[in-house]
C-alpha cells in the first residue's frame, strides 16, 4: 500500500505534492519522489529513500516553481527501499507513480529486455513505464499508450503518468487499487486516497476499475477502457481531514479490520494455481519441490499475535505435509539449545521483520545450520535479508499497535506453505480443493465484516466486565489465545485463551456470573466436546458467549449471546473467527475510552529484548 499524489493547475505543484505526501505518509514511508517538468521542458526526478522529511529536504534548496507534477511515498513490494527503486519512475518521455503489483511483470521485464530495453531499477512498475513509451514512440497518442498499456497488465494497479512532449496532461488509470480525482477551480488533483488533497477540495470523482481519466486545466475527462467517453458526477465528500486519514473510519485498527478481505486478496495474489492445486514455491524462495520435501523438522518462531499465527500452522503443516512441528516463542528458543541440524526448517513469523528476539531466533538457527525462512511483511526488513528465504504477505501498512490484517494474511502464507510442504502427499483433487477454499476467502471475510453492528450490541453488554475467558479447540485454540491478547493489549481487561479440554484443570474455578466465556464453536469432530463445555459453564452460572459457523438452534438456547458468522475449512475458519474477536475487543475498548490505535505501554515492534 502505497501513495499517489498528482496536480495540475495555477499553483506551486511541488508545495501541494509534499503536502499532499504528509499526508499520505501512513500509507508507505521506506521512500517517496516527486516528478515535474523544468522549464527546460525536461522531465526532473527528486526521490530518496527513507520518510518525507528527507525528500522536503533534498527539494526545499532547487527553489522550483512549478505547475504540475506527479509525487508517491512508498512501501516496498518489488525490489527494496532504495533511492533507484523509489518512485516516480522514469524511462525516455514518461514518468509514472503506482500503486499495486503486476503479477506478470517477469514477462513483459523480459520480452522489453530481448528488444534492449535496460531497466534502472528492481520494481514491478518500471515496465509500466517502458511500455507506454514504446508505445508513444509508435506514434500512439498519450491517451492510448496508456490504455494499450493497461491491457497488458495482469494484477492491480493505480497509476499517474506525465509525458514531457505533452505537458499539460496528466493521466491516471486503476484497477483493483484505490484512484480519487479531487476538482479544484481551475486546479485538479488525483490521489490514492482523499487526504491529500481535502485541504484544497472535497469535490471528488472516484475511478472506477478499468477507466483512466486525463486531467488538464480544461478540467477532467474520464474514458472506459475501449477509449469510450464516461459522464460522471462529483461527489462531496464531508469528513474532516482527521477522518480521512482514516478513510472514514474513527481508528486505524478499525480500519485496517476493514481492510483484511483486501489484504488476504493481496497476499494470495500471484501465488497459486487453482487449475492444478499448485502453490507457485518461488514466492517462498524456493526453486523446486525437492528442496521443500528434504525436511524431517520444522520449527516456528514467533512473539505476540505472530506467535498465535505459529500455532495454527503447526496444525496445518502437520495435518497436510505430515512434518513434525515445534512452535517456539522467539524469546525462549534462543536460550534452550534446541536440537537443529541441516534437515531442519526454522520459519520466523515477524510483521516488522525488526523484532529483536526473532531475529537472534534466525541468527541462532542459521549457526546451527539450519535452513531459514521469514515471513514477513516489510520488504527489505533486518530479517527478510538475513534469512536463506523469504515470503512477503504484502498486507500494507499496519498503524494501528494491535495486529490485525498482518496476522490474518500471515495464516494465509502459513495456509499456503503448508499445502506446499505437503507436495503428493495429498491428492491433486485435495489440493484443488484446499485453494479453492482459499480464494473464496476474502468474500467469507467480507460476510464476517459484515457482522460489526451485532458484535458492536454485544460489545455494550460486556464493556464493564473486569475478567473474560476464551476458549477454543484443535486450530481454534491458538485464536481463543489470539482473541484474549487482542481484548488486554486495547481495552486494559485481563483476558485468558485455554484449549477448552482443559477448562476443568483449573479454569473452571473462575467462573461465575460476573465471568463471560467466549466459546468458538465449528461442527467438527469435537464439536459435541465443546457443547460440553458450554453446558458446563452454564451450570457454573457463567455467562456464554457463543461464536459459531454453525446456525444450531439448541445452541442458541443454550448460550447467552450468539453470533453466527460464515464458514470455511477447518484450516482457514482460524480466520473467519479471528475477525469477529478483533471487533469485540475494539468496540469494547472504545467504549470503555481507550486509546485504541496508540495503547499504553505498547510498541508496534519490539526492536530490543
Amino acid at each position: 500500500m502505497c501513495g499517489i499524489i498528482g496536480y495540475i493547475g495555477n499553483n506551486n505543484s511541488i508545495e501541494i505534492i509534499l503536502d499532499g505526501l504528509k499526508r499520505l505518509e501512513y500509507r508507505g514511508y521506506d521512500s517517496a519522489g516527486i516528478a515535474y517538468i523544468n522549464k527546460d521542458g525536461h522531465i526532473d526526478l527528486t526521490r530518496c529513500q527513507g520518510k518525507i522529511i528527507e525528500l522536503v529536504r533534498k527539494i526545499a534548496d532547487k527553489h522550483i516553481d512549478v505547475t504540475m507534477g506527479i509525487g508517491h511515498t512508498r512501501w516496498a513490494t518489488h525490489g527494496g527501499p532504495s533511492e533507484k527503486n523509489a518512485h516516480p519512475h522514469r524511462y525516455g518521455k514518461i514518468a509514472i507513480v503506482h500503486n499495486g503489483i503486476i503479477e506478470n511483470y517477469i514477462t513483459l521485464k523480459k520480452d522489453l529486455m530481448n528488444i534492449g530495453h535496460v531497466f534502472s531499477s528492481d520494481t514491478d512498475t518500471e515496465v509500466i513505464c517502458h511500455l507506454i513509451n514504446d508505445f508513444y514512440s509508435e506514434g500512439k497518442s498519450f491517451e492510448d499508450s496508456v490504455r494499450l498499456t493497461t491491457k497488458m497488465l495482469v494484477g492491480s494497479y493505480a497509476i499517474a503518468v506525465i509525458n514531457e512532449s505533452e505537458q499539460g496532461k496528466i493521466i491516471c488509470a486503476k484497477m483493483d487499487s484505490p484512484l480519487v480525482i479531487g476538482l479544484g477551480k481551475g486546479e485538479y488533483y488525483v490521489a490514492s486516497d482523499v487526504p491529500a488533497f481535502l485541504n484544497y477540495t472535497r469535490d471528488v470523482i472516484f475511478l472506477k476499475d478499468s477507466e483512466f481519466a486525463v486531467l488538464s486545466l480544461d478540467g477532467v475527462m474520464i474514458f472506459d477502457s475501449d477509449g469510450k467517453f464516461v459522464t460522471r458526477a462529483s461527489e462531496k465528500i464531508t469528513w474532516n481531514p482527521s477522518m480521512a486519514e482514516k478513510g472514514g473510519y474513527r481508528h486505524f485498527m478499525l480500519k485496517e479490520i476493514f481492510e483484511q478481505p483486501r489484504a488476504v486478496a493481496d497476499t494470495i495474489g500471484g501465488r497459486i494455481n487453482a487449475e492444478t492445486g499448485e502453490i507457485n514455491i518461488l514466492e517462498f524462495g524456493f526453486h523446486d519441490q525437492d528442496s521443500l520435501l528434504q525436511f524431517q523438522k520444522i520449527f516456528i518462531v514467533a512473539c505476540g499475535t505472530s506467535w498465535h499465527a505459529a500455532l495454527c500452522a503447526k496444525y496445518m503443516i502437520e495435518e497436510l505435509a505430515r512434518v513434525s512441528v515445534e512452535v517456539d516463542i522467539a524469546s525462549e528458543f534462543r536460550y534452550r539449545n534446541p536440537l537443529i541440524n541441516k534437515s531442519t526448517l526454522l520459519i520466523a513469523i515477524t510483521q516488522s521483520g525488526e523484532t529483536a528476539d526473532t531475529l537472534a531466533a534466525i541468527r541462532e538457527a542459521k549457526k546451527q545450520g539450519a535452513v531459514t525462512l521469514t515471513i514477513c511483511n516489510v520488504l527489505g526488513s533486518t530479517a527478510s535479508r538475513e534469512s536463506d528465504h523469504v515470503f512477503y504477505t504484502h498486507s500494507g501498512p499496519e498503524i494501528g499497535v494491535a495486529s490485525t490484517k498482518s496476522f490474518t494474511a500471515q495464516l494465509v502464507a502459513l495456509y499456503m506453505l503448508a499445502i506446499a510442504l505437503a507436495g503428493n502427499k495429498i491428492e491433486k483433487n485435495t489440493a484443488k480443493s484446499l485453494i479453492k477454499d482459499l480464494l473464496h476467502i476474502p468474500l467469507i471475510l467480507e460476510e464476517a465484516l459484515s457482522k460489526d453492528k451485532n458484535i458492536e450490541e454485544l460489545a455494550k453488554a460486556y464493556s464493564k466486565t473486569c475478567d473474560f475467558l476464551y476458549l477454543g479447540r484443535g486450530i481454534l485454540y491458538p485464536i481463543a489465545l489470539e482473541g484474549a491478547l487482542k481484548l488486554k493489549e486495547i481495552s486494559y481487561i485481563h483476558a485468558e485463551g485455554y484449549p477448552a479440554g482443559e477448562m476443568k484443570h483449573g479454569p473452571i474455578a473462575l467462573i461465575d456470573e460476573k465471568m463471560p466465556v467466549v466459546i468458538l464453536l465449528t461442527k467438527d469432530a469435537l464439536y459435541n466436546k465443546v457443547i460440553s463445555n458450554i453446558e458446563e459453564v452454564k451450570s457454573r452460572g457463567g455467562n456464554t458467549l457463543v461464536i459459531s459457523n454453525e446456525d444450531d438452534p439448541e445452541i442458541r438456547v443454550k448460550s447467552d449471546s450468539f453470533l453466527f458468522i460464515p464458514k470455511s475449512n477447518k484450516f482457514l475458519n482460524a480466520l473467519t473467527m479471528s475477525l469477529p474477536l478483533q471487533l469485540l475487543a475494539y468496540h469494547i475498548a472504545v467504549i470503555r475510552g481507550c486509546d485504541v490505535d496508540q495503547p499504553r505501554n505498547l510498541a508496534k515492534s519490539v526492536t530490543v529484548e
